[in-house]
């Protein structure tokens, strides 16, 4: 799957969708202004942007995204396993049809060139496209809304990125770095002893990211949000040969919605007491309800 799917994440890929991604981001935030002050970021930006942007990489056609958003949000629903089947089984079935239109009508898009490879059925071109929504979807939604608001509590560091938007990048790695994060899951292989504990093959453990990105060892007051930090990397992305592929992506997103906002909102602040926001708890991605702010 990585060696599919690796050539459509590298640099040179990311440097050409930069522009088209630029001009989505600038129409979401156009609408967004439209609607006047206060409005909620997360159900305007955060929920929208993301899928339009995976939809483009895909070759989805502009009318079904919206079934995109809806699908996504619904396979990672956590209480209601039978909604979760069911927009996974709705999503499969469209793929394969849209996969039958891209052998028929191709386009310069990640469907249509995996269509292109002679090895691959229709069944596992869909399983790839799932993938990608997935991993590129509903996480960046997420990523997104946590971000701006701990920009907008931290608002010395929402001036920072107004002083100097060149450490936009930077400012994306820390913000990836200090969210929460719930850890990944693998099961021992071969029983082996870390740190002196011993695990046997088929173990499960649990990969705390949330404590490396945090670790007081690596990072000077771990919980601070600091756009200018230079110290470690965060695990935010995984690590070694299980790297998240759609990594690239995400940090381009996010640096370019970062980078528009403090230019076509430099005053914006959130229009609650932050106290008062709330985490979801019925999908495995957690993630913001509302995020209202004004500007």
């Amino acid at each position: 799957m990585r060696t599919l799917l690796n050539p459509h994440f590298s640099p040179t890929a990311m440097r050409k969708l930069r522009p088209r991604i630029e001009l989505v981001t600038a129409e979401v935030l156009d609408e967004f202004a439209a609607l006047g002050s206060p409005a909620d970021f997360h159900e305007h930006v955060a929920n929208r942007l993301p899928v339009l942007v995976i939809c483009e990489l895909l070759g989805v056609p502009f009318e079904d995204r919206e079934k995109f958003r809806r699908w996504s949000e619904a396979i990672f629903d956590k209480r209601d396993g039978q909604k979760s089947a069911q927009a996974g089984a709705e999503w499969f079935v469209y793929c394969m049809a849209l996969i039958q239109r891209k052998r028929e009508e191709p386009g310069e898009d990640v469907l249509s060139r995996l269509c292109e490879n002679p090895e691959l059925t229709d069944d596992s071109i869909a399983t790839l496209a799932m993938v990608l929504l997935l991993a590129g979807q509903e996480t960046t939604v997420v990523e997104m809304g946590l971000g701006v608001m701990k920009l907008l509590e931290n608002r010395n560091q929402w001036q920072a990125l107004r002083d100097d938007p060149g450490i936009v990048p930077n400012a994306v790695e820390e913000l990836l770095r200090v969210q929460d994060s719930t850890g990944f899951i693998r099961y021992v292989r071969a029983d082996m002893d870390i740190e002196g504990q011993p695990v046997a093959t088929g173990d499960l453990v649990l990969l705390d990211v949330d404590s490396a990105n945090h670790d007081p060892e690596v990072f000077t007051q771990p919980r601070a949000v600091d756009v200018h930090r230079r110290q470690g990397g965060h695990l935010s992305f995984g690590y070694g040969p299980r790297y998240c592929i759609g990594a690239p992506l995400a940090r381009l997103e996010l640096a370019v919605v970062f980078d528009q906002l403090i230019s076509k909102f430099p005053a914006m602040r959130l229009a609650v007491d932050p106290a008062t926001l709330t985490m979801r708890d019925d999908v495995a991605t957690k993630g913001l309800v509302a995020l209202p702010v004004e500007w």
